[in-house]
């Protein structure tokens, strides 16, 4: 369990190295991730040695969202102040994400040949 704990740790620790040395546009933790995904595919063992931690860390995932659950409630009264501009954004972004997508999802299907039926 250690081996992979490090191993996880040391890939999120390498990109967020790499993502900051090459100015990247792109989150260290997402650089790790695909070092991680990489070395996975490279090495069975390796991913052998990952899986279970990683099944268990995310069996466990919703304790992540703890610390953003209290920093909510944390700013309440900022929320209270800016909640109308809050919900709307939430729900502009939302709307754009799910048109992006379908639209995306219709530009890639177009462009690999598939059928609408």
């Amino acid at each position: 369990m250690h081996h992979a704990l490090t191993l996880i740790l040391l890939a999120q620790l390498a990109g967020e190295s790499l993502s900051r040395l090459l100015d990247l546009p792109v989150p260290g933790p997402v650089v790790g991730m695909a070092l991680m995904l990489a070395a996975m595919l490279a090495s069975p063992r390796i991913a052998a040695v990952v899986r279970p931690v990683a099944e268990g860390i995310l069996r466990h995932i919703s304790l992540l969202f703890v610390p953003a659950a209290v920093g909510v409630v944390g700013h309440l009264d900022r929320l209270g102040e800016d909640g109308a501009a809050v919900l709307a954004a939430l729900i502009v972004s939302t709307v754009l994400a799910i048109a992006v997508g379908a639209l995306v999802f219709v530009w890639v299907q177009r462009f690999v040949g598939g059928s609408d039926g």
